[in-house]
């Protein structure tokens, strides 16, 4: 299992359009195969800092997804506001092993 850890600086001004954004991840994530564990908002603390989790079976499947993800019309529409709003300024992705008890 590989799971995807995506830290966002976000425009805090922006927040309707990034929660916007974020929930169309979550249905276009589990829809091309992944789980999605959630987007993660700010709340006390720094205010443009949010994160996102989801996991793939493996790296390879995570690879379909993102090859998916480029022709995927809801995909698209997703970016597509990302870059209209402005909302996202700039992400950092790592990739991550979970450990289970």
């Amino acid at each position: 299992m590989i799971t995807v850890h995506l830290r966002y600086e976000i425009d805090p001004d922006k927040l309707d359009d990034f929660t916007e954004y974020g929930r169309a991840w979550i249905h276009l994530v589990n829809k091309l195969g992944g789980t999605h564990h959630g987007y993660f908002m700010p709340s006390e603390g720094d205010s443009d800092e949010a994160f996102a989790l989801f996991s793939f079976p493996s790296l390879a499947e995570y690879e379909v997804y993102r090859n998916a993800s480029k022709t995927d019309p809801g995909c698209q529409e997703a970016f597509d506001l990302a870059r209209r709003t402005g909302c996202i300024r700039r992400y950092e992705r790592r990739f991550l092993s979970p450990v289970f008890a």
